[in-house]
């Protein structure tokens, strides 16, 4: 999949605008959900049991999930569009690996990693170009390795545009975006939905897939 496309540049330009700001409010963001930390508490169960612990964040932002993924016993790299924000997780992580590129070619061999963490960094992707990332996904796990979503639900609607606080995003039914992964062979695990919170808009939605070992 190319690494360079029109959608691609607007999104790394608004977070490079807004980096440092992006930056404090996600700090310390997990300590307040504790479901969303079940969820990636599972996945790093899962990936560590099936013996490859190495793993992606693809749309690392600043890092903290990539982080997290660390204290949880993997071994995580992250990648970003964001050269700003790789710079702010390069600076508070030194002893991770962060890389500017498109988690739409992600720069590792075919089957290499056993869990692949997209946080709320494929909601900014338009729908129809949304497919070729699952099979960027599927390439780059190991049969039978683990992805995770969490991305922003759209309660039962239509895929919808909203007006997120950086660059237009979309919220997705949970279905559809399952049935997504379905076509490029990843088996649904688990799911999960939580309602907002006080200061969040929108239902959150979290899937816990399985790249089919015989694809």
């Amino acid at each position: 999949m190319a690494e360079s496309s029109p959608y691609l540049n607007v999104i790394a330009g608004a977070y490079d605008a807004l980096a440092d700001l992006y930056a404090d409010f996600v700090r310390g963001s997990l300590d307040r959900l504790p479901l969303d930390r079940s969820v990636v508490g599972a996945f790093a169960d899962l990936v560590r049991a099936g013996g490859v612990r190495r793993v992606v964040e693809a749309g690392c932002g600043p890092g903290y999930m990539t982080a997290h993924l660390r204290d949880l016993g993997l071994d995580p790299f992250g990648v970003d569009l964001s050269p700003a924000l790789i710079e702010i997780a390069r600076a508070d992580y030194p002893d991770l690996r962060f890389e500017v590129g498109s988690m739409g070619a992600i720069d590792v061999a075919d089957g290499e990693l056993g869990g692949l963490l997209s946080w709320y960094s494929m909601i900014h992707i338009p729908p129809p170009e949304l497919p070729p990332y699952f099979a960027e996904f599927r390439r780059v796990l190991a049969p039978g390795g683990h992805l995770l979503v969490g991305f922003v639900e759209s309660e039962g609607g239509p895929v919808v545009e909203f007006d997120h606080r950086v660059t237009p995003a979309y919220r997705w039914p949970i279905d559809e975006l399952a049935g997504l992964a379905r076509e490029e062979r990843f088996v649904e695990v688990a799911r999960m939905l939580r309602e907002p919170l006080e200061d969040e808009r929108f239902r959150r939605g979290h899937l816990l897939m399985r790249r089919d070992p015989a694809a």
